[in-house]
């Protein structure tokens, strides 16, 4: 009886562990400043947890842990590094794009020539 208990509490604890891995992964996946990278993470994240959620062998389930808490440490460096890379935002993205001009502080796109 006692260790079913134990079982069930380490299931439990795994089980936490594994999904505050997963919901850690996506919110830094959502600092990286490239809308494509930040798409990319969150369906890397998806696919992964998705591929391996029938997985049952505890040891396995903790070296699974063990990669994605690597994987978070490399996303955690990435998304500073882009951060400093900083692009227009895409179409995509939504929000307002392009230069400041006037004195309402509007954005209007202008066209760049280059011959500056």
């Amino acid at each position: 009886m006692a260790s079913a208990a134990l079982t069930s509490a380490a299931a439990d604890t795994s089980a936490y562990s594994v999904r505050s891995l997963y919901r850690s992964l996506l919110r830094q996946g959502n600092q990286f400043a490239n809308y494509n990278f930040r798409m990319y993470a969150r369906r890397r994240t998806r696919d992964a947890f998705h591929e391996n959620q029938r997985v049952a062998d505890s040891r396995q389930i903790q070296e699974l842990v063990q990669k994605g808490l690597k994987e978070l440490q490399v996303m955690k460096r990435q998304t500073v590094i882009s951060q400093f890379f900083q692009l227009d935002r895409l179409v995509v993205e939504g929000g307002k794009t392009g230069k400041e001009t006037g004195g309402t502080g509007d954005i209007v796109r202008q066209k760049d020539t280059g011959w500056d």
